[in-house]
């Protein structure tokens, strides 16, 4: 059965993200297909589409390598990140469902409880279901797939930092919810904007090397690069 390239799109950026390609390495076809299990083909779909994507760069005599990104676009994708989320919440305001005003509450709940007991690993995938199940509801598929994209490439060049009261983040989030279930298209941008530019304080380069990057004395910076697993990756 022939596996779609999509699939294969997405365990490759899975991949660039957790590390297990860095930037600047090389991507050859062959070497894919073994890795994952398909034929050439789909590689050569994928990397076309990661090209697309910013991801990946062809290079003359190189072929397909991982991009390398600058400081200066590590940080426009946090400034357009934080013009994007506000008009996603306020499209959503306008456009949601009562299915995602449930998936959206129940994150909340689940959030504002992982923070009263200090998991932090539960809350970051919470909060990039929020945002995932938040961008859907805006009913826009050009939005939908620009933030999906912003997540991903955030993602591959930060981490990011727990803040000292990662309550007081969720309560945001639980008023963003409520705005939107109001369909308070205003308040809804409004408090998503706020909560964006705190949160991207709190986003710290994972290469302290990017071009362009000077490093502030007090700024704490982890390097930790995460395991691979393709198997539960979404097509």
């Amino acid at each position: 059965m022939r596996v779609p390239a999509h699939s294969v799109c997405t365990a490759i950026r899975d991949d660039i993200v957790s590390g297990a390609h860095p930037p600047g390495s090389h991507l050859t076809e062959e070497l894919l297909a073994r890795r994952y299990g398909v034929s050439r083909v789909p590689v050569r779909e994928a990397l076309r589409t990661l090209e697309s994507e910013g991801f990946v760069v062809t290079r003359r005599h190189a072929g397909a390598c991982v991009a390398e990104p600058t400081a200066r676009e590590a940080a426009d994708l946090l400034e357009m990140r934080t013009l994007l989320e506000p008009l996603g919440a306020a499209r959503a305001a306008e456009r949601r469902s009562e299915a995602h005003l449930k998936v959206l509450r129940g994150l909340v709940r689940l959030g504002q409880e992982r923070a009263r007991r200090g998991e932090a690993e539960d809350l970051r995938a919470l909060g990039g279901w929020f945002h995932e199940t938040l961008a859907q509801a805006s009913g826009s598929p050009g939005l939908i797939a620009l933030l999906t994209q912003l997540r991903h490439k955030t993602a591959w060049m930060y981490t990011v930092e727990q803040p000292a009261r990662p309550a007081d983040s969720w309560a945001e989030l639980g008023a963003i919810v409520d705005a939107v279930a109001r369909g308070d298209a205003d308040r809804a941008r409004a408090l998503s904007a706020r909560h964006a530019e705190r949160a991207a304080g709190f986003h710290r380069l994972r290469r302290p090397d990017l071009p362009g990057h000077r490093t502030p004395p007090a700024a704490h910076v982890r390097n930790s690069q995460h395991g691979v697993n393709t198997a539960g990756a979404r097509p």
